[in-house]
């Protein structure tokens, strides 16, 4: 580095305002046994912009945060700009800052007032004096041109490659270390879990030359053998930074962290289970949803972060501005959408981490909302302790179909066959959790009795030996359309890399997409038909795999080809009934296994034809051989519900959905649902002495016989949580 340890020690204590010492943290912010942020609960931020340097009252904004009892402040120290008086040359001091230590009076103050304090900081950007003395440290395009931010043409972007990253940064982070209580470190937009882009600076050049073999690709391109090479490298890159960090962070002995931001939703590209190795706390940034985004993807966020995380610490953004599609910063989203946000961050499993930005807001809707929802987390804390989820159905996540498959397809296109699954799952009121295509393991088949897997197209050929596996162990699965037919990187496979466990061999290339085409039910009484007594036909899938079965396992429906939806004297089907399979189910063992040939799950999302959602859900209980699952409710309305053992007992979280806007951004109101009531399993020889409402706050009526607790809800409003103790 420029300026070395001894002289930015020397040079820039005694300028410090607001230094805070060394052993003044609070009592109650000792951590005891294990690392403080294992046991958070309520995290906050305030996002400041480069003019709050000015006025910002640092006494009022830490009472308010303070009144949301949080845990955890986090605020911005560096990076783009400095809120501090930083030594390190080329790391942008707030051209508003003066003779002020803002980011100094922030922690004491908020010190003073029992808050950890995370650093908020920006590894993406600097300005151009940076660039000047440091070409090196900054992204190219193809011609040579250093890589402007869009809007703030005036920052030029950072290589991850580079020593920005390896030297720069670290040396911000000791300079904040040596000056300041605080008890981590964040990196805002890094390293996220988006598509990768590729850089043409020299350094990215010498590692495709080095590491790579070739030169940077025009674009990512799965398909590529080169962009295969270079996912690699770049995933080992962010581990790589990512552990330096967290070493850099630790070195003075505290119980620090690093954090990087994670978010958001199921549509990843980098691979979540390698960052959740390293990662001690996962923070996804998932401020809130727009456009036709369904409500439960914050709630999905939550899945994916628990298949990685192993029950370490997950927090998850609540973006309390207007971030829809149309993005306004500085204006309050409705209260509802934020209310229900964050309780599905709470019921799935997450920390909630509540955002505001700009120091001087003239909109303060927001202020009540997060107090309020916080308040009420701090005087039930325990029961938001969670030990592990009861659920004993899992979805798996497939991140390579997700991240991958068919790159020509619109964005979202691969998440649509998971999505479809899900938003049956829920119409089914089935308790499930996600499980992450590299977890699988005799774990899986100890927890769960069936296993989905929605479209996992890109499977290798491990994953497919595991899953293999747990069929052996007894777990029954469901899989549809080309699942296993590529390998992880998309490469075809000349049957599917799963065929011995579907029990059929696929005959052909996938057909479709076709519409007006349908399944005709064949084998009369079946589980799987349940509800269709009235009809030998079932909406058939957009695009399906020809398939033929092996041995005698059961084909209980068949494909009727596509045939014209217009004009109507040409609709009736040229081949009313043929012998190709649309579905087959077999049993192996204590397993059964059913698999459709078609993209229905797809079909489903995109359509809404309920005969589809029941179909899936019909075949789902067939799996479980109609077992009683570890909790069921039973009443009106579309709810997602999550069930945790806890450290008083058990909870119940149950999300109502049943809204005009389920499906498009913003909720507005919540529409009340009406008493649903509950069948919970617990441990046998567990006695429950109270069921409590917590958010209505009401003792419940329940009754116990053996291991079976039932109870009624009276209504969901939005969110309840039931606690059993």
């Amino acid at each position: 580095m420029s300026i070395s340890r001894r002289q930015f020690v020397a040079g820039s204590t005694a300028s410090l305002v607001g230094l805070t010492s060394r052993n003044a943290l609070p009592r109650a912010l000792i951590a005891d046994g294990e690392p403080w942020y294992a046991t958070m609960r309520r995290c906050g931020q305030l996002n400041l912009n480069e003019r709050d340097a000015l006025t910002l009252d640092v006494a009022g904004w830490i009472a308010y945060w303070a009144s949301l009892e949080l845990d955890a402040l986090l605020l911005n120290g560096g990076g783009i700009v400095a809120f501090y008086p930083t030594a390190i040359p080329y790391h942008h001091k707030s051209a508003y800052l003066g003779s002020r230590d803002l980011f100094g009076e922030l922690v004491t103050a908020a010190t003073a007032r029992s808050m950890r304090v995370v650093a908020r900081m920006d590894c993406n950007y600097a300005y151009e004096d940076a660039l000047q003395a440091h070409p090196e440290w900054f992204e190219r395009n193809q011609d040579g041109a250093p890589r402007r931010h869009n809007e703030s043409t005036w920052l030029f972007r950072t290589c991850m490659f580079s020593p920005y990253f390896s030297e720069q940064m670290p040396a911000i982070y000791r300079e904040i270390n040596e000056r300041y209580q605080v008890a981590g470190f964040f990196t805002n937009g890094w390293p996220s879990t988006g598509a990768l882009s590729v850089c043409y600076c020299e350094n990215c050049q010498q590692v495709f030359r080095a590491k790579v073999g070739g030169v940077p690709p025009q674009q990512t391109d799965a398909t590529s053998p080169l962009y295969r090479k270079y996912y690699d490298v770049y995933m080992d890159r962010v581990l790589e930074i990512w552990r330096q960090w967290q070493a850099v962070v630790t070195e003075r002995g505290r119980a620090s962290v690093y954090v990087g931001n994670l978010g958001g939703g199921i549509r990843t590209v980098k691979n979540v289970r390698r960052l959740g190795e390293v990662a001690a706390w996962f923070n996804a940034d998932h401020q809130g949803r727009s456009g036709d985004t369904p409500i439960w993807d914050c709630a999905q966020q939550g899945r994916v972060a628990q298949a990685v995380m192993s029950g370490r610490t997950i927090t998850n953004v609540t973006g309390s501005y207007a971030n829809s599609r149309i993005t306004w910063r500085h204006v309050a989203k409705p209260a509802a959408e934020t209310i229900l946000w964050m309780a599905q961050t709470t019921a799935s499993g997450m920390v909630p981490w509540f955002h505001w930005l700009g120091g001087a807001p003239e909109d303060n809707r927001w202020r009540a909302v997060g107090r309020d929802f916080y308040r009420w987390l701090a005087q039930h804390e325990p029961h938001f302790r969670n030990r592990r989820s009861i659920a004993s159905l899992a979805v798996l996540y497939p991140q390579r179909t997700i991240a991958f498959y068919r790159s020509g397809e619109p964005a979202g296109g691969s998440s649509e066959y998971l999505q479809g699954l899900y938003y049956a799952l829920l119409d089914g009121r089935f308790l499930f959790d996600f499980v992450h295509e590299d977890a699988i393991g005799p774990e899986t088949a100890r927890r769960y009795q069936a296993l989905l897997l929605p479209n996992a197209a890109y499977l290798d050929d491990e994953h497919c030996q595991r899953i293999r596996e747990y069929v052996g162990a007894g777990g029954s699965l469901l899989a549809t359309f080309e699942t296993s037919r590529y390998t992880g990187w998309g490469d075809a496979r000349r049957d599917f890399g799963l065929a011995d466990v579907f029990g059929v061999t696929a005959v052909g290339e996938t057909i479709g997409p076709l519409p007006n085409s349908y399944m005709r039910i064949e084998q009369r009484p079946h589980a799987i038909f349940a509800g269709f007594e009235g009809t030998a036909l079932l909406p058939g899938p957009e695009n399906r795999v020809p398939i033929r079965a092996g041995g005698n396992h059961s084909a209980p429906l068949t494909v009727v080809p596509n045939y014209p939806a217009f004009p109507p004297e040409m609709v009736f089907p040229r081949t009313p009934q043929t012998n190709e399979p649309a579905a087959v189910l077999r049993e192996q063992g204590g397993a059964r296994v059913a698999y459709f040939a078609g993209d229905i799950d797809r079909s489903f999302w995109r359509s809404g034809n309920p005969d589809l959602a029941q179909l899936l859900q019909n075949t789902v209980r067939w799996l479980l051989r109609d077992a009683p699952a570890p909790v069921s409710i039973a009443g009106d309305g579309i709810v997602e519900a999550f069930a945790w053992e806890t450290e008083p007992g058990y909870a119940l979280h149950v999300l109502n959905y049943t809204n005009p806007n389920m499906t498009r951004a913003f909720v507005r109101r919540f529409y009340p649902i009406g008493a649903q009531h509950v069948r919970f399993a617990v441990a046998p020889g567990r006695r429950i002495s109270a069921v409590r409402a917590l958010r209505a706050g009401q003792a419940l009526r329940f009754g116990q016989q053996g291991a079976i607790v039932e109870f009624d809800i009276p209504s969901v409003v939005y969110y309840e949580v039931v606690a059993l103790t």
